[in-house]
């Protein structure tokens, strides 16, 4: 997709961070803009300064995680635009930190449910919709560089990103024979209000382990402070669009530390005169289920 004038974006998390740079990049570009975000006022506040910036926007308030919601969202967008999004931004995440060992179930609920049962609603609710409407789409859902190696710290946070990248793999295959490019972007470091999300984490998720406060929220302020701009994203994020990129990672400092983890797990693998028999007979097979018995699970027109 190279012209974004007309497009129909639709952005979670949209009032603020890496969904308002999208908003506010795609929507100079000529794109009409829905954000939905869990916070009516904060979606007030954004609707005025994109609206002053001469952009048509709409707004929603979503809980991500309500699937019942997603829908209703996706029907007002409809009724709003004519049609379902050209442009799909899986952009909303929570994040909270703390030891692994003091995971929760409600910790592993909240962060898994955002972070990638989050996606998935967008996903399971806008997919079908878009490749009814046969129009050229784009999808864009925002992971994280914790999703390609595990982490101590933000283990449920970094577990639900390495789905998502993974499921963006699998739908980047599935979708593009219905001319839907599909693209994840693994940032690092973004300058937004994160640090924050833990004051809107809801009663229902029970008690966590993590040590969660005022001087933990600035703690994190004082990395996300130096994070990439939101703007400066989203420009990267057009160009992998414009490139149909399935991988956007505009962080050069992380080049080496993710050749050496990538590395590691390569070099972990058998070499190939360790079982060659046994590795021709899998392959074959393989093959040969690709090329015919795959096929069964594939529902005839």
């Amino acid at each position: 997709m190279k012209d974004f004038n007309g497009q129909v974006a639709f952005i979670t998390g949209g009032a603020s961070g890496a969904g308002f740079g999208q908003a506010m990049l795609f929507g100079r570009e000529g794109a009409k803009v829905v954000i939905a975000d869990v916070r009516a006022d904060a979606i007030e506040k954004a609707l005025v300064e994109l609206r002053a910036a001469g952009i048509t926007a709409h707004g929603i308030t979503l809980d991500i995680t309500d699937r019942e919601a997603y829908a209703r969202a996706a029907d007002e967008v409809e009724a709003v635009f004519g049609g379902p999004p050209t442009l799909l931004f899986n952009t909303a995440g929570v994040n909270n930190f703390g030891p692994v060992e003091n995971t929760t179930y409600g910790d592993y609920d909240w962060l898994v449910g955002v972070n990638f049962g989050g996606v998935v609603n967008g996903m399971v609710t806008f997919v079908p919709r878009m490749i009814a409407a046969k129009r050229p789409a784009h999808i864009i859902t925002i992971a994280s560089l914790g999703g390609l190696m595990g982490s101590s710290l933000a283990a449920p946070y970094s577990a639900a990103k390495a789905a998502v990248v993974n499921l963006m793999e699998g739908y980047r295959m599935g979708l593009a024979q219905y001319d839907i490019g599909v693209s994840v972007v693994c940032p690092a470091n973004i300058k937004s209000n994160i640090a924050e999300a833990v004051k809107v984490r809801s009663d229902k998720y029970g008690p966590s382990g993590y040590l969660a406060n005022e001087e933990t929220i600035a703690s994190l302020h004082s990395i996300y402070r130096h994070g990439m701009e939101p703007l400066e994203l989203a420009a990267h994020v057009k160009h992998g669009i414009e490139n149909n990129q399935l991988y956007i990672i505009p962080y050069p400092e992380a080049k080496e530390l993710l050749r050496k983890h990538f590395e590691a797990i390569v070099d972990a693998v058998l070499p190939m005169e360790a079982d060659p028999e046994g590795a021709a007979k899998r392959v074959a097979a393989l093959q040969e289920w690709g090329a015919n018995g795959a096929k069964v699970f594939i529902p005839k027109a």
